[in-house]
C-alpha cells in the first residue's frame, strides 16, 4: 500500500474512500498516511441503486478516523474550486 501512495502522490493522483460497506478498501490508518504524504481524497458511495447513497455515511466515517478535513476530499469543494484544482495537475 506504502508504493501504490506514494505513486498517487507523484502522478497527483486522487485515492478513493469507498464507501461501500461490503468494499470499505482504505481503512483510515493509510488515510491518515496519505493525508500526511499530501494525497487528496474523494468518496464514493459505489450506489448502484437510490438507498445506497446512504452508504456515504461510512465513507464520512473513515475519512473522519483519519483525520481528513473538507479541503482534502475534492468532492466537497464547489464546481469552481474542483476546475481550479484539476487544472492545476
Amino acid at each position: 500500500m506504502d508504493e501504490v501512495l506514494k505513486a498517487a502522490k507523484e502522478t497527483g493522483t486522487s485515492i478513493e474512500i469507498n464507501a461501500y460497506p461490503l468494499r470499505l478498501d482504505l481503512n483510515d490508518i493509510y488515510v491518515r498516511k496519505a493525508k500526511e504524504m499530501g494525497v487528496s481524497f474523494v468518496i464514493n458511495t459505489d450506489a448502484h441503486v437510490n438507498y445506497q447513497f446512504e452508504f456515504m455515511s461510512y465513507g464520512v466515517g473513515t475519512a473522519r478516523r483519519g483525520w481528513l478535513e473538507k479541503g482534502d476530499v475534492l468532492n466537497t469543494f464547489s464546481y469552481d474550486m474542483l476546475i481550479k484544482r484539476l487544472k492545476r495537475k
